[in-house]
């Protein structure tokens, strides 16, 4: 009688644990896909007409925002690829969407959407296209452009430099770089000077230290010649690069060439950022990993950043018991990296065997 009583003991016990396991999937994302790319606030307006239908502006939100999404992510010399996208093949990604706003000006129909992209359909698309997206994120840099006239031995470097003076007037939502303009000094105008000779090998970083910002860029236009050398410094997370082309003189007292170089300039930063944070969406390496499932809360949390890890392509719970829950990760990356970029965001692991055990 005593065993029987243990042995329905034990069963009730096991029946409790398994009701946790499975509540613990139920609140879980159980066979998450990963994060979906949000593009907000996009912006469209049509005259309230007779044939006015306000399905064709919403498409015509899908196809501007799919753009910008694109712009974000992809280098330029891949925009290209992307031009004959059909808008059927657009919706097929979309996750949700939401109208956030709209209203009637002046017989005018304003409207306002968001639109939520599904990152895996995303990544599939541009790997079919043999481009290589990458993570889009944001960065705050100080950006000095400094104008050398080598036959008059002078600088300009402030409100006298007309790329100082026009940088920040056309600033695009999608652009990921944000540039921070230094304010005038004198101090730093006369160190400058001091080091005109030498300015490819001088160190900006006393000038960059004041704002509190690791990353900038520094773009050196020496003039005087029949062209235009430009040297442009960039050091982004402590790695410094020197890019040296010569391009035709620039007529620095207009101020639409001037427009249309510091487009051209931007973007070849914008691909320069972008090319550091490439996600190579065509090494998928399979990863197996063990969490405790006694808190709830931490799985939550630990799912939550799974899902907002660009690298990670996918991952669901490919088994569990009443101890741990055993995870399948999909990373486009090398295990160092996972490693990497899983302790950039607090979570180490145990990786002795097959299986890792997360501390």
């Amino acid at each position: 009688m005593r065993y029987i009583f243990q042995n329905l003991k034990l069963r009730k016990l096991y029946i409790f644990f398994l009701f946790l396991a499975v509540l613990n999937i139920f609140f879980s994302t159980g066979i998450s896909l990963a994060k979906t790319f949000s593009i907000n606030d996009v912006e469209l307006s049509t005259p309230f007409e007779i044939n006015f239908d306000k399905n064709k502006i919403i498409d015509e939100g899908f196809i501007q925002a799919f753009n910008q999404l694109m712009l974000s992510i992809a280098q330029s010399k891949d925009h290209q690829k992307l031009k004959k996208i059909q808008l059927n093949q657009i919706k097929s990604m979309i996750d949700t969407f939401s109208i956030k706003e709209e209203k009637f000006v002046n017989d005018i129909y304003y409207i306002k959407i968001n639109v939520s992209f599904n990152k895996k359909i995303i990544f599939d698309l541009l790997e079919k296209k043999n481009i290589f997206p990458s993570i889009p994120l944001k960065k705050d840099i100080i950006f000095l452009p400094i104008i050398v006239d080598q036959n008059k031995n002078q600088i300009k470097m402030f409100s006298d430099n007309i790329i100082y003076n026009l940088w920040n007037n056309n600033i695009r939502r999608y652009d990921l770089l944000n540039y921070i303009l230094p304010t005038e000094d004198l101090e730093d105008l006369n160190l400058i000077k001091k080091n005109i000779e030498n300015l490819e090998n001088f160190k900006f970083q006393e000038i960059v230290k004041k704002y509190n910002l690791e990353n900038y860029i520094v773009s050196i236009f020496f003039i005087g010649s029949d062209q235009t050398r430009l040297l442009n410094k960039i050091s982004f997370d402590n790695k410094e690069t020197l890019k040296n082309t010569t391009i035709k003189n620039i007529n620095f007292n207009s101020n639409s060439e001037i427009y249309k170089f510091i487009e051209i300039l931007k973007i070849t930063f914008e691909d320069y950022w972008k090319s550091q944070n490439e996600i190579n969406t065509s090494v998928k390496l399979p990863l197996t990993i063990s969490v405790e499932n006694s808190n709830n809360i931490k799985i939550y949390q630990l799912e939550e950043k799974l899902s907002n890890i660009d690298l990670i392509y996918n991952f669901y719970i490919y088994k569990f018991d009443n101890r741990n829950n055993i995870y399948k990760i999909i990373f486009n990356g090398t295990p160092n990296k996972f490693i990497e970029v899983m302790k950039n965001n607090n979570y180490e692991f145990e990786t002795v065997n097959k299986i890792w055990m997360m501390k």
